[in-house]
């Protein structure tokens, strides 16, 4: 489980499909920025400006990333990337799911 040290924290959350989906932003040392947050069962689809990895830290999900037919089971302890201006459509079935999201450069 990633661990972040040195870093600023934006305590407006960001709260998504009636908060149901909420995020946190961090920014690190180097100015990086992160979201952290909770995914609660549900479907929702994301829409993407930068490319992101999705790192799923606690829960499980499935991913359909735009543009695939094949949609991906993500538990604790994996990851998925979607390109910049792109999406996704995520849903949670029984649990909580806990992410950390990096912007990844262009």
């Amino acid at each position: 489980m990633p661990k972040f040290t040195n870093v600023s924290i934006d305590p407006k959350a960001n709260i998504y499909f009636d908060g149901k989906v909420t995020s946190h932003a961090i920014i690190l040392s180097d100015k990086t920025e992160k979201t952290i947050g909770l995914i609660y069962p549900g479907e929702y689809h994301f829409g993407t400006g930068a490319a992101e990895l999705m790192e799923i830290i606690g829960g499980e999900c499935n991913v359909l990333i735009d543009g695939t037919t094949e949609s991906l089971s993500i538990e604790a302890g994996q990851s998925f990337e979607i390109a910049g201006n792109s999406g996704f459509t995520i849903t949670v079935k029984d649990c909580i799911c806990e992410y950390v999201c990096s912007y990844l450069p262009a």
